[in-house]
């Protein structure tokens, strides 16, 4: 059995996946936010609870809003600031008495769906995660790529690419992806040129009932997300890229993303494969399982 968690802000979900990658068992619980013991706790009761449950124990892979640093062992980089500086991994060993996988959440979708989703089969893949932050993660021939600092895919926190206006970033930097291309991004895009405090759904939806602003607001995002993911083509040249995150749901952007990223990329072709992610927000636990 292969057990994955995802721990998220609000949230910590397991699931239990079999050999075949059939789903066994999904349960979850609230985050206690701010108290790590608590949260190693959770995690440690969730598995122990699925394995009296199915009768098995099994694997267990992590993935987290952050990275362990290869240096110290010690989460950074996470934007549940409780986890910063603390072992994970070593605590939940401990407490498991077993070896435990950690990684990216970011890392975690790209190997889902890189494994049996969107992008199966696909040599090289770039997961890209779109909703309240950005992230990134490369899968090759069916392994993670973490990189010698544990930060592989993290594009969120690069330049974007062809702006001028670079607005500090709360990472220190200025003009990152993730200003611009999260749901915020979108939302605070739409009011600073002049439009109505709007959520990405309902500037999508006031698009599609011909409102020329909000349709404005998209063009902008298409361009945006087009050049960006460009980058990534120019560097890893990647068979495909899976979009999951809340923003992953806007239909045209597959159709009309890879019509204007061909203008940024260094190839006189891109064949370059856009998708969706196969198992939404799911993804994220089930490749905490496939870690394994």
């Amino acid at each position: 059995m292969r057990f994955g968690i995802d721990l998220g802000g609000t949230k910590i979900e397991i699931i239990a996946l079999d050999d075949d990658g059939a789903e066994r068992l999904r349960e979850r619980v609230a985050t206690p936010q701010g108290d790590y013991p608590a949260t190693v706790a959770s995690i440690t009761g969730l598995v122990k609870g699925a394995e009296q449950k199915l009768g098995a124990g099994g694997t267990v892979g992590v993935g987290i809003p952050g990275a362990e640093s290869k240096a110290t062992g010690l989460i950074k980089n996470a934007n549940s600031n409780w986890l910063i500086g603390q072992p994970l991994r070593r605590d939940l060993e401990a407490a498991l008495g077993r070896p435990v996988r950690i990684m990216n959440d970011a890392n975690c979708f790209a190997l889902s769906e890189a494994a049996d989703g969107a992008a199966a089969g696909a040599e090289v893949v770039f997961g890209v995660i779109l909703g309240t932050g950005v992230g990134g993660g490369i899968v090759v021939r069916g392994q993670v790529l973490s990189g010698i600092n544990a930060i592989a895919g993290e594009w969120g926190h690069n330049p974007m690419p062809g702006e001028h206006h670079r607005p500090a970033c709360y990472c220190g930097r200025k003009g990152c992806v993730e200003l611009y291309l999260s749901g915020p991004g979108m939302a605070r895009d739409h009011r600073q040129q002049g439009g109505a405090a709007l959520s990405p759904g309902q500037i999508v939806a006031q698009a599609a009932a011909g409102d020329a602003e909000c349709e404005a607001t998209l063009a902008r995002y298409e361009q945006r997300l087009a050049r960006a993911l460009a980058t990534v083509i120019n560097v890893v040249d990647p068979d495909a890229i899976v979009l999951g995150g809340g923003l992953s749901n806007i239909d045209r952007l597959y159709a009309s993303v890879p019509a204007l990223w061909g203008a940024h990329v260094f190839s006189d072709r891109v064949e370059t494969k856009l998708a969706r992610a196969k198992f939404g927000d799911s993804s994220g636990v089930r490749g905490a399982a496939w870690l394994w």
